[in-house]
């Protein structure tokens, strides 16, 4: 019998409404899945399956009457920063311990109402505060994705002395794994994981400087930022709020379309909420994008990228020109100032909005003689580290006296960064091409990366400028490094042309093909 779990969003729509499955024969499916799975991958930090048995038998009743929504059926993972009604909501953070609200995102409200099943709540950077997903307060999310390495044997030939016949011995290729265990990106690394590991069809995430994009590009799966305002942040735990945007992360191409669909729309509850038709993004697959201009920044070629990320630049750029589009060099001057300036709004944005973390109304509470040391109590046992020295930083940047130094100028390069993209497009460019990150997924407790945060920080150098100009990016699977493991490529749009990028990443697709790890749990 097929894996129920293999079957992608589009696939299992199809044998659904087709009758060939049930809704609950593939949520029973995934339940299993994770009952396995999951304590080897640490994707989930919460399991509904009572709840997913009883919106699958929902869905089945309206299959059978042949209605339903957009996704009836589809089991889905929920990254533990969408507000989710009875559910644990925490931002994998020890400060938010027990909160379950009383209310319901309007993200997931936009998925039930299609008739997506809820598989439970996926780990993440504590606050969305990461790029490896070892900031949570659950502990790091193992990538399904393990390091290669190519054993070559030369086999002795053959000789029959009596008949003179010969027979070369050839060579034989064999792949070993190593058992490191590796980082699926951040901070949305448990539906990375979660999806690449088949623990849901599909899987919701947030994007503030990279949080979708990169670990889509660490686990072989896709994964869209949409532009800022196209999707409802109402219910969604604020990390910096000029930044952040909730997106998918899907298997592939269509999956990611058909999941935005659902996902997006007008909310009179957000006010950065932009009134604008969501379009119908599956119908974008497939379209050819010949005449179109794609543009290669040349600003995006940094110091030390490896030659696997040049090279799959290089491979992106002739599958798009093969297929018709016509490549043009651009210029994206500010390009080098926009990580340092976004990790001062970011910061400084979340100093704000972590300041009502105070052990008073919900969540973790650590007593004090008075109201101030219970506040300083709680706060100091209820925060990570990095999201310490997050809000320290935005403290700092916001007080008096560095204001005008740090922050203003902060957002003053943030206006030239959202200008240079301006001028591109304005020029004709259709979409921008980079690479999704500057390396393939590295090790849980990498001794670099915990030694300088700064080196951490930099796994976003390609994926902040898309959020410091409120920009649509796309990452998706292009091919494998040295070791075997997963790389992506990211496309940059205009403002609300989500579907190009579809439509674009589409080809890339076709063209590298699709990857998933090898099963080894």
């Amino acid at each position: 019998m097929t894996d129920l779990t293999r079957l992608t969003i589009a696939e299992a729509r199809e044998k659904l409404r087709g009758k060939e499955i049930t809704a609950s024969e593939l949520t029973n499916a995934y339940v299993s899945a994770i009952e396995q799975a999951n304590p080897t991958f640490n994707a989930y930090v919460a399991t509904t399956p009572d709840k997913a048995r009883e919106m699958a038998k929902a869905s089945d009743a309206k299959l059978a009457k042949g209605e339903g929504g957009a996704l009836e059926g589809i089991p889905l993972g929920i990254k533990d920063l969408f507000a989710t009604e009875g559910v644990h909501t925490q931002a994998c953070s020890h400060v938010l311990d027990g909160f379950e609200p009383r209310y319901e995102s309007t993200v997931t409200a936009n998925l039930w109402a299609d008739g997506a099943v809820m598989l439970g709540k996926l780990n993440m950077d504590e606050f969305a505060m990461g790029s490896s997903n070892e900031t949570s307060y659950y502990g790091p999310v193992v990538n399904p994705w393990r390091r290669s390495r190519v054993q070559t044997t030369v086999k002795p030939t053959f000789h029959d002395g009596g008949s003179g016949f010969v027979r070369p011995g050839g060579v034989e290729e064999s792949r070993s794994y190593d058992n490191m265990q590796l980082v699926p990106g951040g901070s949305s690394g448990g539906s990375a994981a979660a999806v690449s590991a088949f623990l849901c069809a599909g899987a919701t995430a947030t994007d503030t400087g990279g949080s979708i994009r990169q670990p889509a590009a660490f686990t072989g799966t896709v994964g869209i930022k949409p532009t800022y305002g196209r999707v409802s942040r109402w219910g969604t735990v604020a990390f910096a709020s000029s930044l952040d945007q909730a997106g998918p992360i899907a298997r592939d191409v269509r999956d990611a379309a058909i999941l935005l669909k659902s996902m997006a729309s007008v909310d009179a509850k957000d006010t950065t909420s932009v009134d604008l038709p969501v379009p119908d993004y599956e119908a974008a697959i497939g379209k050819s994008v010949k005449g179109m201009k794609i543009g290669i920044p040349r600003e995006y070629r940094v110091d030390g990228m490896p030659d696997d990320i040049e090279a799959l630049w290089q491979k992106g750029i002739a599958w798009l020109k093969d297929a018709g589009a016509e490549i043009v060099d651009i210029s994206l001057p500010h390009t080098k100032y926009a990580l340092p300036a976004y990790y001062i709004v970011a910061p400084a944005e979340a100093s704000s909005n972590l300041a009502r973390y105070d052990g008073v109304r919900y969540g973790l509470r650590v007593p004090g003689k008075d109201i101030i040391e219970m506040y300083e109590n709680t706060r100091a046992a209820g925060f990570g580290r990095e999201v310490k020295r997050r809000i320290m930083i935005g403290t700092y940047v916001l007080s008096a006296g560095y204001y005008d130094a740090y922050y203003l100028q902060a957002q003053k390069v943030r206006t030239l960064i959202k200008r240079d993209f301006e001028l591109a497009f304005a020029a004709g460019v259709d979409v921008i091409l980079t690479p999704a990150t500057p390396s393939a997924a590295f090790g849980i407790a990498d001794q670099d990366m915990a030694a300088d945060p700064v080196k951490m920080y930099l796994n976003d150098i390609f994926t902040v400028t898309v959020n410091m100009a409120g920009l649509p990016g796309i990452a998706v699977p292009a091919g494998l490094d040295g070791h075997g493991l997963p790389l992506g490529l990211q496309l940059i749009g205009r403002p609300f042309d989500e579907e190009t990028l579809f439509q674009t990443a589409h080809v890339i697709e076709q063209a590298a093909g699709r990857f998933q790890p090898e099963k080894w749990w």
